[in-house]
């Protein structure tokens, strides 16, 4: 990451950018210039032989929440898969590097570094443009099928096409505007654990998606023609474990997963659970309402706790095949308006965080926690008790407009209507990732452990005039991959997903997945995020093995992330080496043979993978 007042080019600052989106209530970054090799404007000429026909521009890669962003770097858009291997080749004859391109909707350098200069040899290979094709390819007697799909694809569309068939997935990440081949890059994932006497019925499961591919093709170099190549590879076949989840250091055109027949879910908001009782202690709670006793009941959870209040917004699960009496029918996702765009006097609020006036976070904090609770629940009160500052925000106006669209406590309807909720307009906020591999009966136990930290490091920071934090914490729990779950016999996890079970722990079967949010900029951010990531990193013995998720932040020094060299070259391969079998140093070796002369490759992933 590089300092918010960044201003390279001559265009808008990094904390400029931020606070005019965020008072624009959420609409999004800016798009760079989009400059084509004909153009007065163009930097340079297009690099010499690339593969007549393939459309090809200069275009700034930027991602999710503007914290890497590049020169104007060449981009193509391929329209198929012969393309992708004519873009390729060509690199790997000209001494090119290549990075595949989905939507952009991630944190981590994966695909490009943040300040990558107009000079690099890289070309940016845009998936999204034309590489979206899907079809059914078949339909199972036990009540699942399979889906082709190209890597370009919107994971909203693919759910949106399952569910059109009568299919779905029993878990997937919030956010609709992923690429598929993103998704399956980095281990996307939802939040889902059976619940108490729950068994899956056949494709569904409980770890990533990534571990729903029945088989996937790939450009590998092919050593008896001297070109690369697309191979097919089926979930049972040598390589195809480390393909599955591969941190871009491979490029997937297509994949068929695995899907289920659909279900129908509930799903229930809560905000009245003290976050003293939800992430209490094992045994201190005299009441039910902890995190690990709704998993238990539901099996189907995420906590969203704002900063500096008391009190999360819980969201829970459950499969509901008709309607109960007290929920109201959604007939799409996105269903919860008041934070897919924040109304303006709070998006106001937001840009004069990011202008400077960082003390302003417990407030924001709170003016979250109630703007949720008044669009959920329709209660009004803690607002009419608040302070000035507060209903100066949360105006008249604002709640009637949050109440004039319907409660959304109580939702009912196909599983991605319940499971896809982010929008492009969510306010643009980044964010560490870290997944933490335990035993279903520790799950409340590592909640606890992370809640009493954060609660007392917030407050430390405060009392010295800090506030790092003005997003949320979220948590969300899953299973771990079971590669049964695709219906290939001979199956094997996908090697470098963070949620691969351990061989010599098969106790272990439970992902407690914690992130904390904040806007960009925000001063002492990663300092506090070093000290959240080394008190995980204490956590690492009997009880808990901590992985890095991969799309978000890790790898902290006091300013800047992926930059720690112990946590890098260190912690993150042996967590992965944990418990021993096939893992981190079989995926690393496999990517290698599969593209010896790293065509697809970046400086960033020569030092992760290495």
């Amino acid at each position: 990451m590089t300092d918010g007042s960044s201003n390279r080019g001559g265009g808008l600052s990094r904390r400029r950018l931020l606070a005019s989106s965020a008072v624009a209530g959420g609409a999004g970054w800016l798009l760079r210039g989009l400059v084509g090799p004909d153009s007065a404007h163009a930097a340079s000429a297009p690099p010499p032989g690339f593969p007549a026909g393939v459309d090809v521009h200069q275009r700034v890669y930027e991602n999710w929440v503007g914290e890497i962003r590049t020169d104007q770097l060449w981009t193509c858009a391929p329209r198929s898969p012969q393309e992708v291997l004519d873009v390729v080749n060509w690199a790997h004859g000209a001494g090119w590097t290549v990075r595949a391109q989905g939507r952009r909707h991630g944190w981590s350098p994966l695909t490009v570094a943040d300040g990558t200069p107009a000079a690099a040899r890289v070309v940016l290979l845009d998936t999204t443009a034309h590489l979206t094709a899907m079809s059914l390819e078949q339909q199972a007697g036990d009540g699942s099928a399979a889906v082709r799909v190209q890597a370009g694809a919107s994971l909203e569309t693919l759910l949106a096409f399952a569910g059109a068939g009568g299919y779905g997935v029993t878990a997937a990440p919030a956010p609709g505007d992923l690429s598929v081949g993103g998704a399956l890059a980095v281990g996307a994932h939802g939040t889902a654990l059976p619940a108490a006497g729950e068994s899956p019925s056949p494709g569904h499961g409980y770890g990533s998606l990534s571990n729903l591919v029945t088989e996937l093709t790939a450009v590998v170099w092919d050593a008896g023609v001297g070109r690369y190549v697309l191979r097919t590879v089926g979930r049972a076949e040598p390589d195809c474990d480390a393909l599955l989840t591969h941190l871009g250091r491979s490029l997937v055109t297509e994949a068929v997963l695995r899907v289920g027949t659909d279900h129908n879910l509930r799903c229930q908001s809560f905000v009245d659970i003290p976050a003293t009782e939800l992430f209490a202690a094992p045994g201190a709670s005299a009441g039910t309402r902890t995190l690990a006793g709704f998993v238990d009941r539901t099996g189907r959870v995420e906590a969203i706790w704002f900063a500096f209040t008391d009190h999360p917004w819980l969201k829970v699960w459950s499969v509901a095949p008709t309607r109960p009496a007290a929920s109201r029918a959604v007939d799409g996702p996105y269903n919860y308006p008041f934070s897919d765009s924040l109304p303006e006097p709070v998006a106001r609020l937001a840009g004069d965080l990011v202008s400077g006036a960082w003390a302003s976070a417990p407030l924001f904090g709170q003016v979250q926690a109630l703007l949720a609770k008044v669009a959920l629940t329709g209660d009004i009160s803690d607002v009419l008790l608040s302070g000035t500052l507060v209903r100066d925000v949360l105006t008249g106006d604002v709640l009637t407009h949050l109440l004039a669209g319907g409660l959304r406590s109580d939702l009912w309807g196909a599983s991605r209507n319940l499971l896809q909720y982010i929008r492009p307009t969510t306010l643009r906020e980044t964010a560490n990732g870290y997944a933490v591999l335990t035993r279903r009966a520790d799950l409340q136990w590592v909640v606890s452990q992370f809640a009493d930290f954060y609660r007392t490091l917030l407050a430390q920071y405060a009392a010295r005039g800090e506030y790092p934090v003005n997003g949320q914490v979220e948590i969300r729990v899953t299973g771990l991959e079971e590669p049964s779950v695709c219906g290939v016999p001979g199956a094997r996890p996908p090697l470098l997903s963070a949620v691969r079970p351990r061989p010599d722990r098969p106790d272990v079967d439970t992902a407690v997945w914690i992130d904390v949010l904040s806007l960009p900029a925000t001063p002492a951010l990663n300092r506090f995020y070093r000290d959240i990531e080394q008190f995980l990193l204490t956590l690492d013995g009997d009880r808990a093995t901590v992985r890095a998720e991969w799309s978000k932040g890790w790898a902290y020094t006091d300013t800047a992330a992926w930059a720690d060299p112990d946590v890098l070259t260190r912690h993150i391969p042996d967590s992965q080496r944990a418990g021993g079998g096939p893992g981190w140093d079989e995926a690393v070796a496999t990517l290698d043979r599969l593209d010896p002369h790293r065509v697809l490759s970046s400086p960033f992933l020569d030092t992760l993978l290495r």
